[in-house]
C-alpha cells in the first residue's frame, strides 16, 4: 500500500512539474509576443498613441495578458526599451571589436551608439519616448550593463598608460554619459542628420582629452 502511495505522489508531482514547464513556457511565449507587437507599434504611433487593446488584439492576446507580464503600459515601454538598447550595446561592441585597439574600440562604440540615432526605431522608441515616459536613461539597466563594460576597458586603457591616472568609473560614467547624450541631441534636433557629424566630432574631441600625454 506504501508502494502505491509512494507511485501516486510522484505521479502526482511528475504533472505537476510538466504543467508548471508548459504554463512558464507559454508565459515566455506570451511575453515575447507582447513586445514584438508593443516595439512595432511603438516605433510605427508612438508610445501616447499606441492602442493597447489593438496591440493585444494582434497577437491574439488580452489586457490581462499584459498586465500579467508587465504591470501596464509603462513596465511594457520599458520591456522594449530593455530590448533595443541592449541590441544597440551589443552592435556598438561588435563595431569597436573591428578597431585598432582598446582606445579606438572604445571611440569607435560610441560613436556607432550616436550614429544609431538616425534609425526611426531607436530614435523614436529610446530616445524620445523612452525618456519622457521612463525617466533619466542613465538609470536604466540597460545603460547601467553598458556603462560596466566601458568601465572594465577604461580600467585596461589606465594599466596600459593608455588614459591619464583618473577614477575609471568616473571617467567610464562621462564617456558613457557623452554618447548617450549625443545621440538624445540628435533624436531630438530638427535636422539629426545635419547634428550627427557635430555630435561625432565633439564627441572624440572631448573623449581624447583623457589620453596620457605620449
Amino acid at each position: 500500500m506504501r508502494d502505491v502511495c509512494q507511485y501516486f505522489k510522484y505521479e502526482t508531482y511528475v504533472k505537476f512539474e510538466s504543467d508548471m514547464a508548459k504554463r512558464l513556457e507559454t508565459m515566455e511565449e506570451n511575453r515575447s509576443k507582447l513586445i514584438a507587437a508593443a516595439r512595432k507599434a511603438f516605433a510605427e504611433k508612438g508610445f501616447a498613441a499606441a492602442s493597447m487593446d489593438e496591440l493585444t488584439a494582434d497577437v491574439g492576446l488580452t489586457r490581462g495578458a499584459l498586465y500579467h507580464n508587465f504591470g501596464d503600459k509603462r513596465g511594457l515601454l520599458a520591456a522594449v526599451v530593455d530590448q533595443i538598447d541592449n541590441e544597440l550595446a551589443l552592435r556598438a561592441k561588435e563595431i569597436g571589436a573591428q578597431a585598432d585597439g582598446d582606445w579606438q574600440g572604445l571611440l569607435a562604440e560610441g560613436e556607432a551608439y550616436i550614429k544609431m540615432a538616425l534609425d526611426p526605431e531607436v530614435q523614436r522608441i529610446v530616445l524620445l519616448d523612452g525618456p519622457a515616459v521612463l525617466g533619466d536613461p542613465s538609470k536604466w539597466p540597460s545603460q547601467n550593463s553598458c556603462l560596466a563594460g566601458t568601465r572594465q576597458t577604461v580600467s585596461k586603457l589606465l594599466e596600459q598608460e593608455v588614459v591619464k591616472p583618473v577614477d575609471p568609473e568616473a571617467a567610464a560614467r562621462l564617456i558613457s554619459g557623452a554618447a548617450l547624450n549625443a545621440a538624445l541631441w540628435v533624436a531630438a534636433s530638427d535636422n539629426p542628420a545635419e547634428v550627427l557629424p557635430k555630435a561625432i566630432e565633439a564627441f572624440r574631441a572631448m573623449a581624447s582629452g583623457l589620453l596620457a600625454k605620449t
